[in-house]
């Protein structure tokens, strides 16, 4: 475990503060084209009625609708700490709301709107500007919410972690890319100058972070006079982004789309709703619903990838992303579905269209005190029941249900392995170190207080000791499987060493010495080796390197825990004549593992072979000592024939090297033997046809001829 600690995280986003500037100058009153259908009953209608006009909305009309729908989703899932505050410009700013928590609602904003009205096609375009909205609102982006000064009082030594940043968003009509440059620039030379004077005041705070989003909305059938560009970062404390937007219900869903960005929301849409129709009591259709909520519901979708995206509900482009879930039969207790249901989270939710029939069919149903589970769409195989829709208090919740193994179910067991592959995890030493760490209730005391540390916190050190360095499985460690090794490391672990414990660790220390010396055997583990495992000699190196890693984890502890490191340490070094010692036993092992496996090679192959050869060399051997006995008694003799060579006068090969066979051995002393009996009988040199001629001379000096049955003739 790493010792430092991170840097504290600053408190605040930028999604804490929002400010809505929108544009009230006389070109706002232009139509925006959308043409919308306002008589509905065509056929109620008498025959002498004139059907109703379609009417167009206004880009201003547009822009409000929009960004009360802005509002309206974030105050549904964020009821709490993300405010807004609402700006309108036209020849001066006017702040319709402020940061306070009371004047957080829908339902202020649209009586201020009310009063506001419609803007004046008749008022000079000269006079009216956007620019006096945005300056109002960096002016109002340094104000000190009560959330601010609260988090201020409460961490007073640490008050610079409370930052103030914020995003400002502007619905406008601009001119051109030239125009919004010039918004930029504005905003940028704000914030610098009211930086300046919140430096020497205390109700307010310099803007650490802010961002720009500027949409254009422009009328259907219209071509846009700015190009989009997407976020870039103007100075170190602005970012600006630009979105250039028709009006209508493609503003509607590009403001859908931007508060799911800036308050890290999702889409979830409910399909297969069962409703009875209006008009035919007793059919029901089927209907969708889209809800936005915190995206953290759809974490364990994430995490699996098993996620059922479909394209967006409404009719533009399709630039949303919704995930599906399937209606099941609801229940019809009164009682909550969320005490049935095992639920690792519950999220606000917010209706995308709210004033439609379906949508508010399912919020009457669900406020009623129902519950609705829903289920994953699947083509195959079980239904998967991954959510539930439930109302606490009058809000309706989306809970994520548990579609896993769950924690309150029986475990399984730790000796069937993770997956069943590691299955030698050490539990009778994790059961010691869960007993050495138990938490016990503890009265205040003088003792405790001297100390100056709470008990939880003295538990909390203690546990984070203990865990710096503790293999889990156990043929991932060395020192933990031997027995030596236990009084150091119980000892190690201590926040402070006695002089006690000090002698304890060295005496450890210098037993293992010894059993290095003694060539004593370690409980290395060989699984995932071949062979034998490693030479004694790596054994004992891995079991000083754990060991001193072990010690290095604490030795930050006091000065005896240094003391124990650099014992260990000097036990390490070995002198030259030891090093050279070993490094001796380790060739020799080396010949001898090799000898060992060019044995175990060859055996299989040539064991037929070698055993016809030695059979061949013990009959030559006979019949070499029947030659021998024949002439022991030679004058010519050496040595006399019960003279065995010795076993190391033998000589070997020049070339051979490595193990000698026990043929060779044979062979080579069967032939020193009879080099040292008698020299080369000549009658084999001059043989004829493998007969040697006898008594050759015998004819010359006698004059007789001998026949094979030894009579002679002349």
């Amino acid at each position: 475990m790493n010792s430092h600690r991170a840097e504290p995280e600053m408190m605040f986003s930028v999604s804490h503060k929002t400010a809505f500037v929108v544009d009230h100058c006389p070109y706002m009153a232009e139509s925006s084209r959308q043409q919308v259908e306002c008589d509905v009953l065509t056929k109620s209608r008498g025959q002498g009625m004139i059907p109703l006009a379609p009417v167009s909305k206004s880009l201003w009309t547009c822009a409000v609708e929009c960004s009360m729908e802005y509002c309206r989703i974030l105050y549904d899932v964020y009821p709490l700490k993300k405010l807004i505050n609402y700006i309108v410009s036209d020849s001066e700013f006017h702040i319709l709301n402020s940061w306070r928590q009371e004047d957080q609602s829908t339902h202020e904003l649209m009586s201020a709107l009310a009063a506001v009205g419609p803007p004046n096609p008749q008022e000079d375009p000269e006079c009216c500007s956007v620019l006096h909205g945005l300056v109002a609102a960096v002016e109002s982006l340094c104000k000190i919410t009560e959330y601010q000064h609260e988090a201020r009082t409460t961490l007073m030594d640490t008050a610079d972690r409370v930052a103030n940043r914020g995003r400002i968003i502007c619905l406008t009509n601009a001119k051109s890319d030239t125009h919004v440059r010039m918004l930029e620039d504005c905003v940028q030379e704000t914030i610098l100058e009211q930086n300046k004077m919140a430096a020497g005041s205390d109700r307010l705070m310099p803007i650490q972070q802010c961002e720009l989003v500027l949409v254009h909305i422009f009328p259907q059938g219209e071509d846009t006079l700015v190009s989009d560009r997407p976020k870039k970062e103007v100075s170190s404390l602005l970012t600006s982004e630009v979105h250039s937007v028709r009006a209508g219900r493609h503003l509607a869903t590009k403001l859908n789309i931007l508060v799911q960005q800036h308050f890290d929301l999702a889409s979830t849409t409910i399909t297969n709703i069962p409703m009875k129709e209006e008009q035919h009591a007793n059919t029901s259709a089927n209907y969708d619903v889209e809800l936005l909520h915190h995206r953290d519901a759809h974490l364990e979708f994430f995490k699996s990838g098993d996620l059922h995206m479909a394209g967006s509900t409404s009719r533009d482009s399709g630039l949303k992303e919704t995930v599906t879930l399937k209606w099941c039969t609801p229940r019809t207790n009164s009682v909550g579905g969320s005490e049935l249901h095992y639920c690792t989270g519950a999220y606000r939710i917010s209706p995308t269209d709210v004033n439609s029939r379906p949508s508010s069919c399912l919020t009457n149903f669900l406020l009623n005190g129902r519950s609705v589970l829903l289920e994953q769409p699947r083509k195959s195989g079980s239904k998967v029941i991954s959510h539930m829709l439930s109302s606490h208090g009058g809000e309706i919740f989306l809970h994520v249900l548990n579609s896993t193994r769950s924690t309150l179910e029986d475990p399984p067991s730790i000796s069937e392995g993770c997956g069943g592959r590691v299955t030698d995890y050490r539990i009778t030493d994790f059961g010691e170190f869960m007993r050495e760490n138990r938490l016990t209730p503890v009265p205040e005391s003088p003792d405790t207080e001297a100390t100056g540390k709470p008990p939880a916190e003295r538990a909390k050190a203690q546990l984070e000791r203990y865990t710096r360095y503790w293999p889990m499985i156990i043929s991932q460690t060395t020192i933990f499987n031997m027995q030596a090794v236990v009084p150091l490391a119980n000892l190690i672990v201590k926040e402070s060493l006695s002089e006690e414990d000090l002698l304890t660790c060295q005496k450890t220390v210098y037993n293992l010495v010894d059993m290095e010396r003694k060539n004593d055997p370690l409980p290395i583990s060989t699984v995932g080796s071949r062979g034998k495992g490693p030479k004694r000699d790596e054994q004992y190196r891995i079991m000083w390197n754990e060991l001193e890693t072990l010690v290095k984890t604490h030795v930050a502890g006091s000065e005896r825990h240094q003391r124990v490191l650099d014992c260990i340490v000097a036990c390490r070094s070995k002198p030259p004549e030891e090093e050279e010692r070993k490094k001796r036993g380790r060739k020799r092992e080396d010949k001898e593992d090799k000898a060992e496996k060019n044995i175990n090679k060859d055996s299989e192959d040539k064991s037929w072979q070698e055993s016809e050869r030695l059979k061949g060399a013990v009959e030559r051997g006979k019949e070499e000592q029947g030659e021998s006995e024949v002439i022991k008694d030679s004058p010519d003799s050496p040595e006399p024939l019960n003279k065995k060579p010795r076993l190391e006068e033998i000589p070997l090969p020049e070339k051979a090297k490595g193990p000698v066979s026990l043929l060779t051995m044979w062979t080579n002393r069967i032939t020193v033997a009879n080099s040292r009996k008698h020299q080369e009988f000549a009658g084999r040199i001059s043989s004829v046809n493998n007969k040697a001629e006898l008594y050759q001379h015998l004819k010359d000096e006698n004059g007789m001829d001998l026949h094979e049955n030894g009579k002679a003739t002349r």
